[in-house]
């Protein structure tokens, strides 16, 4: 385990999460080479924000890794391949390292995304489980991993956010919560829309049952 925390930079972990999902869902392909590492970082789904970082950008961002001792590169292959180290380095269970994963490749989630989005890397059984994790990183001696964010206006729940960026950027906490609320606003603009939809066939049903009636 490290002593102190390093902060690292969206990039780095893009890498750790990718790493971390690849191994459990492709485990045939993993270790990653760098291309499977840089296509595994710029896809345009399952990733918040979908960023699109070169391959020399990349081996940047792995050597900066390799100094933290968070990944290595494994030999005996003809192409360089890396794999995480995330779980040893950090002292937390595979449940705990999912849950990482998923935020460091989506962004700030509630514990009902999270164990949605943590489906394929492991299986909770209930949110319950979901929170006693986020809890436990949250509550660490040697540093949190996460912390729970304010909830913001109209939602229902509160949004978890990982701490290997450090607290975060305020630039990148108002993105997030601008993509929140757009979609919060989008949806009230289509509960508004159903409504309205629903008075006019509610008023044509009134208008034909009384012509039928006379």
């Amino acid at each position: 385990m490290i002593d102190s925390l390093p902060e690292l930079t969206l990039l780095e972990t893009r890498i750790l999460g990718t790493l971390l999902e690849k191994q459990r869902t492709v485990p045939d392909t993993y270790p990653l080479s760098v291309n499977a590492l840089q296509s595994g970082c710029n896809q345009k789904t399952s990733r918040n924000p979908v960023i699109d970082a070169t391959e020399a950008e990349i081996l940047v961002a792995l050597d900066a890794l390799k100094d933290h001792g968070l990944v290595r590169e494994v030999s005996g292959s003809r192409v360089s391949r890396f794999e995480h180290l995330l779980e040893k380095v950090l002292g937390v269970p595979t449940q705990a390292s999912a849950l990482l994963a998923v935020l460091m490749l989506r962004g700030p989630q509630t514990a009902g995304e999270l164990r949605l989005n943590c489906e394929r890397l492991h299986r909770f059984a209930d949110i319950s489980s979901v929170e006693a994790f986020l809890n436990e990183l949250a509550g660490r001696a040697e540093g949190a991993l996460v912390v729970l964010l304010p909830r913001l206006p109209g939602a229902r729940e509160n949004r978890w956010m990982h701490l290997l960026s450090g607290q975060g950027s305020g630039e990148t906490l108002q993105a997030a919560d601008r993509a929140v609320v757009g979609s919060a606003g989008d949806m009230d603009e289509l509960r508004a829309r159903v409504a309205a939809l629903e008075a006019e066939v509610a008023e044509l049903r009134s208008l034909v049952q009384g012509r039928a009636g006379q």
